[in-house]
């Protein structure tokens, strides 16, 4: 019986008259060599279905290949006439290949190979020139890298020198002003003493007694001396406060510095290690996926922008301190000559009325020796009233006594005669003396009253005046010697 491929035509594309070819040759090549299609008409009739079913299990070949069914070419009535034959008998009975299709696969497969063998020596060849190029185009990214690092390292370190600069002025600044600070406090203090004093003295003038009570130029100047103090201590505070206030300002100007050149010192450390890291350096990974994370917050304008503008809001705060200092120390001189000069003002008043007080303290003592003298020159002349009034009592009885006698006369002897006239004349003339001396003693004794009475008033008055000249001289002037120097009131220690 002869094969069908020799009678019928041959269908298909292909020029290869082999199977597929199930080697290792063909596995590989498999990824270099285009897909080997299968003819449709090596697709054998003369291989039943049933060979192929009974040793699928020990063809693995066979068991993938699909299921023929030569009913589309053979006729029923030839497949039914053909006994069935044995695997073993095939050989024998059936040729494969014709010498030419060996010859022909043969040439195939060399052509093949060189084919192979050429593209794959062109892909090597193209394969070492493009790890060439991408050596060099790595080791010049690195390179690359590796220099805008350094430049980012000079630029931080640029940036870090400005930034310590700055925080080091800064730093001095804040001393300065703490020191001056400490001044204001200190002049603060100092102008407790003296509104102490000024108020003490206007207590101790309280006590004043009488007519010396007054509200004279010392107190006037007294109560412009607390006045003079008190808008000195309004002034002080305000500075004081306004210090704190700039010291504030300052230390945040000084921490925005600190943060910021310790973002930079970090930042410089791991620019640095990634500066100095290299292929050989230890601790190296793959970080899959990291080049996509962007965690940046800034660009480098606005980087540059904020260093610069914490060192320009550094020095705004750091000029505003230098003026403060400034007004400052203007502010203690003033208030320091305003003090002195109202407390010159307070002793020159103090000086006048410690005058007028002595003045006239001496003038009350002339006039009290002269009372006294007075005094007792008033009571001698009342003692020679009594006297002489007591005097007229025994004149007054002999009168009276000669007339109580004469009426003793008998008859007509009781003659109103010269002598009668004359007893009767002088009786009533003792009575006219005494009157006029009783008269004369009742005013000398109201005259002793009087200067008795002014006696008493210069006394007091003189102890008034004694009082005032102890408050004024003694006490106030006292304390006034321990008023605190310009020096001390200009908030300098130790002066």
């Amino acid at each position: 019986m002869t094969a069908s491929y020799f009678s019928a035509p041959r269908v298909g594309t292909g020029t290869s008259y082999l199977p597929p070819l199930q080697s290792t040759m063909q596995a590989s090549y498999k990824s270099y060599a285009p897909p080997f299609n299968v003819s449709q008409s090596l697709n054998l009739p003369w291989k039943p279905s049933t060979y192929y079913r009974g040793s699928q299990k020990s063809m693995p070949v066979a068991a993938s290949a699909p299921e023929l069914n030569p009913s589309h070419l053979y006729r029923d009535d030839v497949v039914s006439r053909v006994p069935p034959l044995m695997p073993s008998a095939r050989t024998a009975l059936f040729s494969k290949y014709t010498p030419a299709d060996w010859f022909k696969s043969n040439n195939t497969n060399y052509r093949t190979s060189d084919m192979t063998r050429s593209s794959a020596q062109r892909l090597r060849d193209e394969n070492v020139r493009i790890c060439h190029d991408t050596d060099a185009r790595t080791v010049k990214t690195q390179q690359t890298s590796s220099k805008n690092l350094g430049n980012r390292l000079q630029d931080i370190n640029f940036w870090k020198s400005e930034l310590n600069h700055e925080l080091d002025e800064m730093g001095k600044e804040i001393n300065d002003l703490n020191t001056w600070k400490n001044r204001l406090e200190n002049a603060l203090k100092e102008t407790e003493g003296p509104l102490q004093i000024a108020q003490e003295c206007l207590f101790n003038r309280e006590n004043r007694q009488g007519i010396d009570l007054v509200n004279d130029a010392v107190e006037k100047e007294l109560l412009k001396e607390v006045d003079k103090i008190r808008q000195s201590q309004d002034k002080l505070k305000a500075m004081i406060d306004k210090a704190n206030t700039q010291l504030s300002m300052n230390r945040a100007g000084q921490h925005e510095l600190e943060k910021d050149l310790q973002d930079k010192f970090r930042a410089l450390n791991i620019d640095n290690k990634c500066h100095q890291m290299s292929n050989t350096s230890p601790g190296l990974g793959f970080h899959r996926g990291i080049e996509g994370v962007d965690q940046t917050v800034s660009l480098p304008e606005s980087w540059a922008k904020f260093s610069n503008d914490n060192i320009l809001r550094s020095q705004r705060e750091r000029n505003a301190s230098k003026g403060l200092r400034s007004d400052s120390d203007s502010v203690m001189q003033e208030t320091s000559n305003e003090m002195w000069t109202q407390y010159n003002n307070v002793n020159v008043a103090f000086d006048g009325r410690i005058a007028e007080t002595m003045d006239a303290r001496n003038s009350i003592q002339n006039h009290l020796a002269k009372v006294l003298q007075e005094i007792n020159e008033m009571e001698n002349n009342i003692s020679l009233l009594r006297k002489s009034i007591k005097d007229k009592e025994a004149p007054m009885q002999v009168a009276q006594s000669r007339l109580e006698s004469r009426t003793r006369r008998p008859n007509v002897e009781l003659c109103r005669d010269q002598p009668q006239h004359r007893l009767v004349s002088e009786v009533g003339e003792i009575y006219e003396t005494v009157d006029i001396l009783q008269n004369r003693l009742r005013s000398a004794e109201a005259a002793l009253q009087e200067l008795v009475r002014t006696k008493s008033t210069l006394e007091h008055d003189l102890q008034v005046k004694n009082n005032s000249l102890y408050l004024d001289k003694e006490k106030c002037m006292g304390l006034r010697r321990t008023y605190p120097t310009t020096a001390k009131l200009a908030g300098y220690r130790g002066q």
